[in-house]
This record gives structure tokens, C-alpha cells and sequence, in this order.
């Protein structure tokens, strides 16, 4: 192993070891002794354990890479992503679910350099299940390469997102779902991105959208989906504006 590559793994360790730590916040919540508060946007909620885990990545991955800028979900105001590295982050994806204990939550961490996606973290804590990925190295699950299935959209598992925030898109959300229902096996919602994201890149489903996603929600799931084989574009087909607000579409490249 040269010594770029061998430092790009020692990086990453030292993320998934920050980020497998704060999954054991997750597992371990009181939830009695916490305290939710509702952000803008229909039912959009954070909660005293997003906070500590961004409070947590915050300082653990900065001491890591000091000469990084940190963008959490849970900021009011976000650094510059354009120039050297930024951990993007959202701490917990999948708040509600969370919040009701369904057990469908991760923490998403994506780190870029020089504006261009990097490195992505992706760890669902209540099935240990932690997905990886270095730009042009491949993506992997606990270690394993993972790739995309090859199958067509009239056998594929389609996943979607409601934008749940922004209820102007609900109507367009479910046209398109009932539209893809109709052409695929059938269609799927887990109310985390980030796993499902993941899915994809794993060849569990073939095709996943949003009609509106923050950087924080895609920074790591698209590079997982993309090192695996998939391709990851705005519903338009056009290049992910990565670092900003946008729809995602994410497939196998054989469903669109």
C-alpha cells in the first residue's frame, strides 16, 4: 500500500471509529430525558441526542483533521464547502424515526475536499451495519465491497423520500411514487436518506428519490451509491450540485 492511500484508510478508520461511538449514544438513549423541539417545515423535529452527537462529531472529527471545517445539521450557520476539507454531517438522519424508536436512524458523515465529495460514513447503529466509501477506492459494507444489483426497473424495489419538510412537493412526491409503482415490483419509504441511499449501493433496491434533500442528507449516501457502481443525479438527470439544497435521484444506472 503507497503512503496516500495508506493515510486515506487511516483517515477513515479514525471516522468510523468517531462515528461507531456515536451510534452507541443512539442505542443507549433515555428518551424520557429528552427533550424535542420543532425546527420550520412540517414535522421536522430535533431533539437533546442530535445535538449531543453533533456536539460529539464535532469535536472528535475536528481534532482528527483540525485544518477541516465542520457543517452540521443542527447549525444555524454553515462554513464554506469550496476550498480544502469539510466533515458535512447530520447527526442523526431519520429524527422521527428516532424519536418513536422505529429503529430506522444512521449518522451520515461525508467529507469533502475542495468542494467534490471524498470520503462517506454511513452507520445504522440497531443493525451494526456501517457503509464506507474513498473516492475511487469502491464502497464497502463492515468491510466487504458492495455493489449495485443489475436489475431492471420492472424488477426493481423502489425507495422514496416526501420532502416532508416542504409539503408544496407532496403531490409531485406520490405521482412519481405511484408512477414507478406501477412499473417496478413495488416501492418502499424508510424515513432516512441516508439508509436508503445505502440500500442502493448495497443491491438491496434499485432506484431511490427526493424531491428535496440537504447536503447533510446526501454528502455521504451519494458517494456510497456512486463508488458501488450506481449513478446519482438531480430527478432532472442533471450533475448533483453537491453541497447545496437539491432532489436526488440515486439508481443502479439501469433504472431511471
Amino acid at each position: 500500500m503507497d503512503d496516500r492511500k495508506e493515510a486515506q484508510e487511516k483517515l477513515l478508520r479514525g471516522i468510523v471509529d468517531i462515528v461507531r461511538g456515536c451510534g452507541g449514544i443512539i442505542l443507549h438513549a433515555d428518551r424520557n430525558q429528552s427533550t424535542i423541539d420543532a425546527k420550520a417545515g412540517h414535522a421536522n423535529f430535533v431533539t437533546t441526542y442530535d445535538k449531543l452527537i453533533q456536539e460529539t462529531l464535532k469535536k472528535e472529527l475536528l481534532a482528527l483533521l483540525p485544518e477541516a471545517v465542520f457543517v452540521g445539521e443542527e447549525e444555524d450557520t454553515h462554513a464554506s464547502i469550496g476550498t480544502g476539507y469539510a466533515f458535512i454531517a447530520d447527526p442523526i438522519d431519520g429524527t422521527t424515526n428516532f424519536i418513536r424508536d422505529y429503529r430506522t436512524s444512521a449518522i451520515s458523515v461525508g467529507l469533502a475536499k475542495d468542494g467534490a465529495p471524498y470520503m462517506g460514513v454511513v452507520y445504522q447503529p440497531y443493525l451494526d451495519e456501517m457503509f464506507t466509501a474513498i473516492k475511487g477506492c469502491g464502497a464497502r459494507l463492515n468491510g466487504t465491497p458492495i455493489h449495485v444489483s443489475d436489475r431492471p426497473l420492472h424488477d426493481s424495489i423502489v425507495i422514496f423520500g416526501t420532502a416532508t419538510y416542504y409539503e408544496e412537493l407532496a403531490e409531485k412526491t406520490f405521482a412519481m411514487a405511484y408512477d414507478y409503482y406501477r412499473k417496478s415490483l413495488d416501492v418502499r419509504r424508510s424515513g432516512s436518506s441516508a439508509i436508503d441511499l445505502c440500500n442502493v449501493a448495497a443491491g438491496r433496491a434499485e432506484l431511490f428519490f427526493e424531491l428535496r434533500l440537504c447536503p447533510w442528507d446526501y454528502a455521504a449516501g451519494a458517494l456510497i451509491v456512486t463508488e458501488a457502481g450506481g449513478r446519482v443525479t438531480t430527478v432532472d438527470g442533471a450533475p448533483l450540485p453537491y453541497g447545496e439544497s437539491t432532489s436526488v435521484l440515486a439508481s443502479n444506472g439501469i433504472c431511471e
